[in-house]
């Protein structure tokens, strides 16, 4: 029997199986953060040990760091002490780090893939749920706990019993104005915030082979937030193309070499999957949530679901979250007041997403009473959109271009939304609370943001988009 792209890479990364247990699976790459890493770094301090493979493992400042002023110190207390601690830690024990200031600083999902340190057939890891991102390369990416941080500083390797294989393909071509964002979005939307739990999700299908690699970064980012442990896509042409030339991809006979291993890195004709899910890509509508966890979304032109629609076990925590979110049963988003815009995070803040923004909004100015922030993944990606006049035409629109962090994804920072004001955000997750205490967030694509930052409003992006054609 034929073999999945998971199990491929999976099988050759273990270092002992037993029956019973769970593997230990070696780690090719280990991210870290200021967030998940102090305790871990205080475990090994007390057991008196280092790290033991620290070139394996890269550092960078992202969830806690101010997006504006960052050349001067850090003004909220927790922040800064986690960002200091992130530097004492390396600098004690050996590990690379790309803090403020540095011209590789950013997202730390963003800076692997765009350095050329994230590679097909790796298995990659770091404190963070959105680890799920790097699978886009084809690589077996996912995210740990401050605990299991420690566990790969230790040893390299880390303690895990193998997920179930799920494939989602999406067929046929995606309409105007849908992104992957949406089809992800989509997808969750269809199967629940949990409907994936336990399993290890390869996507497939002619959508997905048609998108860039950033799309597909977009579409593994969220895999998470199905309750999948991760997610992965083949590499193809696509791959090979995007990482070659990158800082730390391979050069010259080591290319060749890794070029003919990635070659094979795809399931089998005849692999088993513990379960297939297929969608049809023309269904797919630009896509917004109405509540708080990503599975409560829809096409921006539907209307939220009724009570008479859910079952009974359902209504209890519909109706908390409508609350929350101050919404009706039944009710349409289109035309709803927006006060803030948020376009960043892991999910929707490389140089494609702030170029597909820039190109939209071109010629065209902000909703007077929007507040609209665009978050660069990275130094890498704000130096690219000042180069290319970028930063030029968001300032001409009122959009603010901020310094690179994760900044009004998480009320990690100094980036919050207010108290009661809805926010559509390009960013991963919209519980409670997630961008700022009572903060109301509305999960969205880069287009569907900046229609409704131009308009102030929940709007379909595709008739601007026919405004424009025609």
């Amino acid at each position: 029997m034929g073999k999945t792209l998971f199990d491929k890479i999976w099988d050759s990364h273990i270092v002992v199986s037993k029956p019973g247990h769970p593997d230990a699976v070696y780690i090719n790459t280990h991210f870290i953060h200021e967030v998940t890493s102090p305790q871990a770094f205080d475990g090994l301090r007390k057991r008196g040990i280092p790290v033991f493979r620290p070139a394996k493992t890269r550092a960078t400042a992202d969830h806690n760091v101010p997006t504006l002023h960052q050349d001067q110190p850090i003004k909220e207390a927790l922040s800064r002490h986690q960002v200091e601690m992130l530097t004492k830690n390396t600098a004690e024990f050996g590990v690379e780090l790309y803090g403020l200031g540095h011209r590789f600083q950013g997202i730390v999902h963003v800076i692997g893939p765009e350095l050329g340190i994230t590679l097909p057939g790796m298995t990659i890891v770091c404190g963070d749920s959105h680890t799920s991102t790097h699978g886009a390369f084809g690589a077996v990416a996912f995210g740990i706990g401050t605990s299991e941080v420690e566990q790969v500083l230790a040893t390299q390797c880390i303690l895990q019993y193998k997920p179930k294989r799920m494939k989602i393909e999406v067929n046929g071509q995606l309409g105007k104005g849908v992104l992957s964002k949406d089809i992800i979005l989509y997808i969750i939307s269809k199967i629940s915030a949990s409907g994936a739990t336990g399993y290890f999700v390869e996507y497939a299908g002619e959508a997905i082979r048609s998108l860039s690699m950033e799309a597909r970064m977009t579409i593994c980012n969220m895999s998470i937030e199905m309750g999948a442990r991760g997610g992965l896509i083949a590499p193809d042409d696509i791959t090979f193309d995007y990482i070659k030339g990158r800082e730390f991809a391979p050069k010259g006979a080591d290319w060749d070499q890794s070029l003919e291993y990635w070659k094979t890195l795809y399931s089998d004709n005849d692999a088993q999957f513990d379960k297939v899910l297929t969608f049809d890509a023309a269904d797919i509508e630009p896509q917004i949530t109405y509540g708080t966890n990503p599975g409560m979304g829809m096409g921006v032109t539907r209307h939220i679901p009724s009570l008479e629609q859910l079952e009974e076990k359902e209504r209890p925590s519909f109706k908390k979250s409508l609350e929350y979110m101050d919404l009706e049963p039944g009710a349409e988003l289109l035309g709803k007041k927006v006060d803030y815009v948020f376009i960043g995070s892991c999910t929707n803040s490389r140089i494609e997403d702030l170029r597909l923004v820039a190109d939209f909004v071109k010629g065209k100015h902000k909703a007077d009473d929007v507040v609209v922030w665009i978050v660069p993944g990275s130094k890498q990606v704000e130096a690219q959109a000042m180069e290319e006049g970028i930063d030029k035409i968001f300032a001409e629109a009122g959009f603010q271009l901020r310094e690179p962090g994760c900044s009004a994804c998480l009320a990690m920072n100094e980036d919050k939304v207010p108290a009661g004001m809805y926010c559509i955000s390009t960013s991963n997750r919209n519980f409670e609370g997630r961008q700022g205490p009572n903060a109301r967030t509305f999960l969205a694509s880069p287009l569907t943001a900046a229609a409704a930052a131009i308009t102030g409003r929940v709007t379909d992006v595709r008739t601007l988009l026919t405004a424009v054609s025609s």
